[in-house]
């Protein structure tokens, strides 16, 4: 399991080092969408441009820890040009990724498994969960992203 946390940890530092879809959008973007994350002082804005039901452009800015950063990045990457419709699948899935309580746990009283093949490099954070103080940094894009998505509504 050594080499796969390594892996992980390279893609986290990938990340935070060479953001993603970092800045703002040269257009007016149909949605602007501020988090922050009061515990460890990460803020973020996210940029959205939804065309014809599909994301079609997604920027973000901001500060923050290591985690809330590469989460961010590896967000923007997973969501962009997808359907709105799979783009809520993703933002569920991750939180299932990060979410560890007693309605989460299969029969054996276990975490539900997430399909880690099918979620990529968002994978990568799923060590987050041990140390619960950081999945609010991990959740802050996608927490932000959801609201975005509600302003569609």
């Amino acid at each position: 399991m050594s080499n796969l946390e390594d892996l992980y940890r390279e893609i986290i530092l990938d990340h935070y080092r060479s953001p993603r879809n970092r800045g703002e959008l040269a257009s007016p973007p149909a949605i602007r969408v501020e988090g922050f994350n009061p515990l460890c002082g990460d803020e973020l804005v996210v940029y959205l441009n939804v065309e014809d039901g599909t994301l079609s452009d997604i920027k973000i800015t901001g500060h923050g820890c290591s985690i809330s950063q590469s989460s961010s990045s590896l967000m923007s990457a997973a969501v962009k040009g997808k359907s709105l419709e799979q783009v809520r699948e993703i933002i569920g899935t991750f939180k299932q990724l990060m979410t560890v309580h007693e309605s989460t746990l299969a029969h054996d009283g276990e975490p539900a498994k997430v399909d880690l093949r099918a979620i990529g490099e968002l994978a990568a954070l799923q060590g987050v969960v041990k140390f619960p103080v950081r999945i609010k940094c991990a959740t802050l894009a996608w927490n932000t992203l959801s609201q975005g998505l509600d302003q569609l509504d």
